[in-house]
């Protein structure tokens, strides 16, 4: 269920169930989404919005075991597994006011940031293929790149151009239009470069605040006189502390070392067999005296 659908009474309802005449509308009882996870799995996406009262009932159900459907005066029970997920903070949220710390603690077990779409770029050609296969079923005729239009299209995709913003829905809604425009199924050259635009437009906004973000002075800003020391620093060429100022301004922004080589052999590692994104970026750093476990350690992510 997507919490950010739910709203009111509906949200109640859904939830965890109401009784017959709970509220004008409600000609029966509905058994409620809770009731139907028993002894099962429940994943409510961006719980982040769920309002107050259900988080109060729903931290209930989750610690008791038990819940009051809406407008009924007997408990219900259900035993269930539940899994959430949310694109906010939800720590900046407690201290907003706007969710519960006492929810968010128990619901706090486990977590784990999936990536976005710009972070696991070796996951491109396999959804631009799924894409395709979605809407020649649903358009049903097949529908495909030329390979010079392929080719066109999956190196802006790879690009620094490409920021992917919305991840999966950009390209989805990218695809799709291709799709869309493809006259006999065939995605041309032509296709590719109106849609490369558009995405381009849609994301001149965003490309400022990341051209922002990427700039820092390799003294002052990434601090690598402190990680190098002074004298290593300034023995090295120009070119090399600007090179190494970005890998360490990646890594900064990376959870792990795979993540970081992933994005800084974005375009490599799609042409090898065996990707060592890890292993490459180690043996980079290492070259300087330098471990990843070194940037956490000067630098706060």
């Amino acid at each position: 269920m997507n919490c950010a659908t739910l709203r009111g009474n509906h949200a109640m309802s859904a939830l965890f169930g109401h009784s017959k005449g709970a509220f004008t509308g409600a000609v029966n009882a509905r058994q409620g989404l809770l009731r139907e996870a028993d002894q099962g799995l429940l994943f409510l996406d961006e719980i982040g919005e769920l309002g107050l009262d259900e988080q109060a009932m729903l931290l209930g159900a989750i610690e008791e075991k038990t819940f009051m459907p809406f407008g009924s005066d007997q408990e219900t029970q259900s035993d269930f597994q539940l899994i959430a997920g949310t694109n906010c903070d939800l720590f900046k949220q407690v201290k907003k006011g706007l969710f519960r710390e006492d929810l968010l603690a128990r619901i706090n077990l486990w977590h784990y940031r999936l990536p976005a779409l710009k972070d696991r770029i070796e996951d491109l050609i396999p959804n631009i293929e799924h894409e395709l296969e979605k809407y020649t079923r649903k358009a049903g005729y097949k529908v495909d790149f030329n390979k010079a239009a392929k080719q066109q299209y999956l190196q802006f995709a790879y690009s620094k151009q490409a920021l992917w913003q919305a991840n999966f829905r950009d390209l989805n809604s990218s695809i799709t239009r291709m799709a869309t425009l493809a006259n006999g199924g065939r995605i041309t050259e032509a296709v590719v470069q109106v849609e490369m635009q558009r995405l381009q437009s849609d994301w001149q906004y965003y490309q400022s605040d990341y051209a922002d973000n990427m700039k820092s002075e390799p003294s002052e800003k990434t601090g690598l006189k402190q990680l190098l020391g002074k004298q290593t620093f300034e023995q090295l060429d120009l070119f090399e502390q600007l090179q190494l100022q970005q890998v360490v301004a990646i890594c900064q922004k990376s959870h792990s070392l795979a993540e970081a080589g992933r994005r800084l052999f974005n375009i490599s590692r799609t042409s090898k067999r065996a990707q060592n994104d890890s292993h490459r970026l180690r043996q980079y750093l290492k070259k300087y005296g330098i471990q990843f476990s070194d940037i956490l350690k000067y630098f706060s992510l």
